[in-house]
Parts: C-alpha cells; sequence; structure tokens
C-alpha cells in the first residue's frame, strides 16, 4: 500500500535535473510526497499556493476546502530549479498554473500518472505503483517517525480521523515501539 522510504527517495530522485523536464518531474514528485497532495491537488496548485518563503503550500482539496501544508527545503529547493529555468517561457499558455505540460498547459492528471509510472521503471520498483501510493507513503513515514495521527489527518485534509486511519498503514514493529515508549507500565 505504500512505498519504502529508500523507494521514495529512488524514485524522487529518477527524473534527470539537467533538462527541463527533469527539473519539473522533480518538482512535482518532491512536491506531492513533501505535502501528501492527492494527483488532483498537485495539478491543480497554481504560482500563488505556494509560500517558498515560509515553506507551505495551500491545497484546495475536497469540499473546496483550503488547508496550508509544510513542504521541506528539498522540495523548495526542487521547486526553485524548476521555477528559475524551464517554466518562465511557457507560462503565456499555462496561466497561473504551477506545473505545466511541454505544450505550455496545466499538466494532467493522467499526464502525471505516466511520469510516475516511468520513473518507478526506470528505478527498478517493480510493486504497482500510483500517485496516489505518495500520499499513502507520506503518511506511512510520517507516522512511523513520530507524528501525531491528528497532524497527518489535518495534512491530509481529512474531515474525519477514522479516515485517516484507515488511510495509514503503520508497521506493527512502530506500534510497538510507540507504545513502549509512551505507556506508563510498557
Amino acid at each position: 500500500m505504500f512505498l519504502s522510504f529508500e523507494d521514495v527517495v529512488r524514485l524522487l530522485g529518477a527524473p534527470d535535473p539537467t533538462r527541463p523536464r527533469g527539473r519539473r518531474d522533480r518538482a512535482m514528485l518532491s512536491i506531492m510526497y513533501a505535502a501528501g497532495l492527492r494527483v488532483s491537488e498537485l495539478c491543480a496548485l497554481r504560482l500563488g499556493d505556494v509560500d517558498r518563503q515560509r515553506g507551505f503550500v495551500s491545497v484546495l482539496g475536497k469540499g473546496q476546502k483550503r488547508r496550508l501544508v509544510p513542504v521541506g527545503e528539498v522540495a523548495l529547493a526542487d521547486l526553485e530549479a524548476y521555477l528559475c529555468d524551464p517554466r518562465p517561457a511557457r507560462t503565456r499558455r499555462g496561466g497561473p498554473s504551477l506545473f505545466l505540460s511541454s505544450w505550455g498547459k496545466p499538466l494532467s492528471r493522467q499526464g502525471f500518472w505516466k511520469l510516475v509510472r516511468r520513473y518507478a521503471r526506470r528505478v527498478g520498483i517493480t510493486t504497482p505503483i500510483s500517485p496516489h501510493k505518495l500520499r499513502h507513503s507520506f503518511a506511512t513515514h510520517l507516522l512511523e517517525r513520530g507524528a501525531d495521527l491528528r497532524s497527518v489527518q489535518a495534512m491530509l485534509g481529512h474531515a474525519n480521523i477514522a479516515t485517516t486511519e484507515i488511510y495509514t498503514h503503520v508497521a506493527p514493529d512502530h506500534v510497538r515501539r510507540a507504545h513502549q515508549k509512551a505507556h506508563p507500565r510498557a
């Protein structure tokens, strides 16, 4: 249901940063994983949705609800590399959309799905993969490293905590360690 951290690192490193398309693809993969976005949320991002100074992305999620999600320095650096070179030449046709296709139009969900599969094959990830698997990986990796469920719920944009509990698959060893660490009689 989710990728190992090592597989995510390999996937995010697959695009060639010396090429314009590679910089765009790396920025998209990095932002998606860094913020746990749905593919539709990623493709709908606009230039003004990213606060590069504070390190947040403003996401319009399901039910037209807006949420702020932090993104790390690595994802912001990948985004800067994309914005500094290839994107400005195509901006006119794509308007305020953040991620553009080679034709200068907003990249589609299907286009992003194809590039995820292509890069996964390139780095030898053989398990079935989808953009949603990056979202699962985001949530699972946060929980495995000690994030609380409510914070993950807020970042994912879930209205109900039960959705987050089902969504995230925490390894049994992590649950055991958390119990041993936190329970007074463990």
